[in-house]
């Protein structure tokens, strides 16, 4: 077995979504999914699938990432959808992929524990960590500023969160804006301090 960060989630009520927009909003999640494989170099193993209608899974091969990339979600769905919304259950832990890559035939407690945590998140909570105690608390602290975030935010926060993002001036230019109001974004969107508080969790992991 191998160590794994997986983040477990489904769309918050799907059914008041449209077909079209929920597999919109799951390409959103695959395609955030591909990009968390290269936040380092050489590439990090990621898979992604889908699991039923509304439902999906993401294996990372490095634990310390699960925060970080369970917030990149977060603002990649927010950034290019009003409406969805996503639930996160996350785990690290012991598990095996097969050979072929494929995470639906993939085992071991880590995707148990992540599977399992997803069926107790409740109410206005849109994230957990199944590792519970300080994890956990973190993870919940940045669920609730998280969960503020406008679409401009959004924009702002996952252009910056990747390890290997670039400079604040970059996306300003990218974006067609100052670099002021990328800063603004950022600040409003709470990014400094979940920035501090995920540099020192990987730290503390040995990232």
């Amino acid at each position: 077995m191998s160590q794994y960060s997986v983040l477990t989630g489904d769309l918050v009520a799907s059914s008041d979504l449209a077909p079209k927009d929920v597999d919109a909003a799951l390409i959103t999640l695959e395609t955030a999914a591909a990009a968390i494989a290269h936040w380092h170099n050489p590439p990090v193993l990621t898979r992604f699938a889908r699991r039923g209608g509304d439902s999906w899974q993401i294996a990372i091969a490095d634990p310390a990432l699960g925060l970080r990339a369970a917030l990149y979600l977060h603002a990649c769905l927010t950034r290019d959808h009003a409406a969805p919304i996503t639930r996160i259950a996350l785990a690290n832990g012991d598990g095996t992929l097969p050979d072929t890559g494929d995470l639906n035939a993939a085992y071991g407690p880590v995707f148990t524990a992540s599977g399992r945590l997803l069926g107790d998140i409740s109410g206005q909570n849109r994230m957990a960590h199944a590792s519970g105690g300080a994890t956990h608390a973190a993870t919940r602290l940045a669920d609730h500023i998280a969960s503020g975030w406008t679409q401009a935010q959004a924009r702002a926060v996952a252009a910056l969160l990747p390890p290997n993002a670039p400079t604040r001036a970059e996306v300003a230019k990218s974006f067609g804006i100052t670099r002021q109001a990328v800063n603004q974004a950022l600040w409003s969107a709470g990014f400094p301090t979940l920035q501090d508080a995920l540099t020192a969790i990987e730290a503390e992991a040995g990232t």
